[in-house]
């Protein structure tokens, strides 16, 4: 072989290092599942670092901030009620996307089904007013878990029978869901009574869920960690889990066996589905107290990354919940020293973008030529 400048690639592919072909070459794994645990904080990190950036460029200290922050969402009872009551949706939500996660199916489309769902636990206050607690609340659970499993249901079937990309569907669906609650809280459903602004009535006493005692935290907590409890139960414990993860980790294998991968399609996008409903019960229920204009700030996008970060796993599912729910308080927080309650946000984004570089640069290995 003639003499190659250092750096240079030969003919045959191979990067040279001055006069000797370089020893190693990088391959990219795309079969590789998973990444190190490490790289989830490696994640984190970078995007506080990237986000700190930013800060820094509006004349900010980023530690100052972080710390604003975190005192915000966790350093008072009231901080800590408040994060506990933002966690509750995005431990829902992101219950949901995980369990479609687990075979593969990219469900975006929680914000949707959250919609869904709160559109139809409000249906139950309107059209049946009257109703006491004791066949309200329930009512008002079931209808939401319907709403929602139908919502995922309509993204399920264009991909099990027409191979439809469930991402365009379950994206495109959220649209649908935010202009139809549009529709209802400015026409038919808006509140004669409410100065124009654009909602339902208010809730009665006996159509909204207990809160503890003088705090906003209620009793959709209870159904989120029931919820996990019986996810984490089912698929370590039960035939249909040994499927989902058989069906996630070697989907041919799965179908070599006899598990009809498509009937499992549809279960989980219903069961996904109804947890974004149930999260968007809890929050007309238990926060809001009426429908209204804006009901999410986008807990079924951000549940994306609450899965994410949790690796799918039920107590991962828990800890990133209650850590973004910080986040999102923590913004409000930052407010008070000039920045806007946006960078919450940036730092959501940041710690995506990062999360999915990490899984990528984790399928790269360094071989030794042969």
């Amino acid at each position: 072989m003639s003499k190659q400048p250092a750096g240079a690639i030969t003919n045959d592919g191979h990067l040279t290092a001055g006069t000797k072909r370089f020893p190693y070459r990088f391959e990219f794994d795309a079969t590789r599942q998973g990444s190190p645990w490490w790289m989830t904080i490696v994640s984190i990190l970078l995007a506080l670092l990237f986000c700190g950036i930013f800060i820094a460029a509006n004349g900010m200290n980023p530690v100052t901030v972080y710390m604003k922050m975190m005192k915000g969402a966790f350093g008072s009872e009231y901080g800590l009620s408040e994060t506990l009551v933002k966690s509750i949706p995005l431990l829902l939500c992101g219950l949901g996307v995980s369990i479609a996660y687990r075979i593969s199916v990219w469900n975006i489309g929680a914000e949707g089904q959250f919609v869904a769902g709160a559109m139809a636990a409000t249906a139950v206050t309107i059209y049946f007013p009257g109703l006491p607690a004791y066949l309200s609340i329930p009512t008002m659970i079931v209808f939401s878990i319907a709403a929602g499993g139908i919502w995922g249901l309509l993204t399920a079937i264009p991909r099990t029978y027409f191979q439809v990309n469930e991402l365009i569907t379950s994206l495109m669906l959220n649209y649908v869901a935010l202009l139809a609650l549009d529709y209802v809280v400015f026409g038919p459903w808006k509140d004669p009574k409410g100065l124009n602004f654009p909602g339902s009535p208010m809730f009665t006493e006996a159509q909204s869920l207990p809160v503890l005692g003088d705090t906003r935290l209620h009793l959709g907590l209870v159904f989120g960690l029931i919820a996990i409890a019986l996810y984490a139960l089912m698929i370590r414990y039960t035939k249909w889990g040994y499927e989902l993860r058989l069906i996630g980790a070697n989907p041919e294998a799965a179908k070599n066996a006899g598990i009809r991968i498509s009937s499992h399609i549809l279960i989980v996008m219903v069961i996904s589905g109804g947890l974004a409903g149930l999260a968007g019960m809890s929050e007309v229920s238990g926060v809001a107290h009426r429908l209204m204009y804006g009901i999410s700030p986008g807990y079924g996008y951000t549940a994306i990354i609450v899965a994410w970060l949790a690796r799918l796993n039920p107590i991962g599912l828990i800890i990133s919940s209650f850590l973004f729910g910080g986040l999102i308080v923590g913004g409000y927080s930052v407010q008070t020293i000039g920045l806007p309650s946006s960078t919450s946000s940036m730092l959501q984004g940041a710690i995506l973008f990062f999360l999915i570089a990490g899984g990528t640069a984790s399928k790269i290995r360094l071989r030794k030529n042969s």
